[in-house]
């Protein structure tokens, strides 16, 4: 009898961690992993093509929510109790689509850096392609966080309607590094655990960590 109940216990608790197992799961699907991959390829040549290819100083108009970094995913979480990854995700593909067309548009066709920022706007497009296959239509109906509907909506803002105050001149190339680190830690399941040591910002009084 004494065996008998230390098995029903130990199947109860290996059906307890199988129950749990949903809770657990990653929230970036494995299928996404090879062609983020390949975009973080592209983007391991950023520095040559964003800042050596381009006059020092240089810097374009964007809009201020275009201007995407850790600390802003941070103050996200801090305003939207329980915030779902998946809703830091899709502001970060809508982000990040108009801060490659803005960077593309200030290219001549011979300009250097012009193939190459093509191509990581394809393979941009790559992976945003597969992250709406990942998840159901319904996902994307959703009703967004209000402080996230804000941010979205200046985002989706026609140019001409734009305040003035809300334009920064920004580098090229510090455009596409948030776009790199805030992939990171989106995305942190389909990259290694040092990538993601970075995973943090820092304020005058405290360093926040993002939740992995």
């Amino acid at each position: 009898m004494v065996q008998k109940s230390a098995s029903v216990c130990l199947l109860g608790g290996f059906l307890g961690l199988f129950l749990m197992a949903p809770v657990l799961m990653t929230s970036t699907p494995a299928s996404m992993c090879t062609p983020l991959k390949t975009l973080n390829d592209s983007l391991s040549h950023r520095r040559r093509y964003m800042k050596h290819n381009f006059p020092i100083n240089y810097s374009i108009r964007v809009y201020r929510e275009e201007i995407f970094k850790l600390s802003n995913i941070s103050r996200m979480r801090l305003k939207v109790e329980e915030l779902d990854d998946l809703v830091l995700q899709r502001l970060w593909f809508q982000v990040n689509q108009g801060v490659l067309k803005k960077i593309i548009r200030v290219m001549s066709e011979r300009h250097p850096s012009r193939s190459y920022t093509a191509e990581l706007e394809r393979r941009f497009k790559d992976v945003e392609g597969v992250f709406v296959q990942s998840h159901p239509a319904e996902v994307f109906q959703q009703e967004l966080p209000e402080a996230v509907q804000e941010t979205w909506d200046h985002l989706t803002e026609e140019p001409d309607r734009v305040q003035e105050s809300n334009w920064r001149l920004v580098s090229p190339k510090s455009l596409v590094d948030n776009l790199c680190h805030t992939m990171y830690c989106l995305f942190s399941e389909c990259f290694d655990t040092e990538t993601r040591q970075n995973c943090e910002y820092h304020s005058k009084d405290k360093t926040f960590k993002i939740p992995l």
